[in-house]
């Protein structure tokens, strides 16, 4: 079976954008791959979280993580920081990467201009750490993002690199992968692009959400002056409330919606009211299931403790093998 390994950036709270991306893509592939999903705890470390909120935005991710439908007997479900390995990894490669090709990486330079305060070292070698991530558990596909290419390239760099360098054809050259044909794009309630906490908290609707902040977020959702003749194209505001009714309502709904909309008869305001309600009941049963699992002390501390586990295994064959390669042998 192949091995897929993904990363979760404790970043806090889960959207729906998430849940209708990344998350429904790992439910089908813990179905179908041997996967190695973790929380990215180490890469966290770059911008500098406070012991409190790194800790808590990890708990939080891995809550959610499971509330949504991850299964820690069909995955392995892990903290980064609890397999070590990764982190002696990423020194061996550290070794073998260039200060050149690091300092070219796109996602590093646009860093180094937004916060020139803070250009340190985990910046440059976060392309090292990604590729420590996948090789520890040789694996053969990657889900990734546009703004991940590039270091998925440098990965297979990396791994052919050491390869080559202590004659071995030990790594495989893990590939790029989306499971769903067609990624679903999620419009956030500002009226511009897809969901976004960078777009401010009111763009996203958290699968932990509350029924009344939920109204009210969806209720303010920006819309236009409304249809000034029959059969108008859709604004990008309008589009964006019909997007997100196509996820959770009916489909009888969506056409009587439609049609209030082409005939210049449409109130936007019950379309909100009629959007908040189908949200509501479509994120209830995961709120109720975030609330009991983030109560649940001794099932996340089992379910931790198996992932790191199941991924200390596997990242501890890699490296006794990793070392044997390189040389390092004990006296003793």
């Amino acid at each position: 079976m192949e091995t897929v390994v993904s990363g979760i950036r404790p970043t806090g709270n889960l959207h729906i954008g998430n849940y209708f991306g990344a998350v429904q893509s790992f439910l089908q592939m813990q179905e179908n791959y041997s996967c190695y999903f973790f929380i990215a705890d180490f890469h966290s470390l770059t911008t500098h979280p406070t012991p409190e909120s790194l800790h808590q935005n990890v708990k939080q991710v891995l809550v959610e993580y499971l509330a949504l439908g991850l299964d820690p007997d069909k995955c392995t479900l892990f903290v980064q920081s609890d397999v070590p390995q990764i982190a002696e990894l990423y020194l061996y490669l550290n070794m073998n990467a260039y200060l050149g090709e690091l300092e070219r990486v796109t996602t590093f330079k646009e860093k180094a201009k937004s916060q020139p305060q803070n250009i340190n070292a985990g910046l440059l070698t976060y392309p090292t750490l990604m590729a420590a991530d996948i090789l520890i558990h040789k694996a053969h596909k990657v889900p990734v993002g546009k703004d991940q290419e590039q270091h998925l390239e440098m990965t297979r760099n990396f791994a052919n690199r050491f390869n080559h360098l202590y004659g071995h054809d030990f790594f495989p050259e893990p590939q790029a992968f989306t499971f769903q044909k067609q990624l679903v794009k999620v419009p956030g309630l500002s009226g511009l692009g897809k969901m976004s906490k960078s777009a401010g908290e009111g763009d996203c609707i958290y699968m932990g959400e509350e029924a009344s902040v939920l109204n009210k977020k969806i209720m303010r959702a920006v819309t236009d002056a409304g249809p000034q003749e029959k059969n108008s194209p859709l604004s990008q505001p309008i589009a964006n409330i019909f997007d997100l009714m196509h996820l959770v309502s009916k489909p009888d709904t969506i056409s009587f919606f439609e049609q209030e909309y082409a005939n210049c008869s449409i109130r936007y305001g019950d379309l909100k009211k009629q959007l908040a309600q189908d949200m509501e009941l479509f994120i209830a049963p995961y709120r109720e299931r975030i609330k009991e699992i983030n109560s649940d002390h001794k099932y996340l501390a089992r379910v931790a403790k198996q992932g790191a586990e199941k991924a200390s295994l596997s990242a501890q064959n890699t490296i006794s093998e990793v070392r044997e390669i390189i040389g390092f042998r004990k006296f003793y």
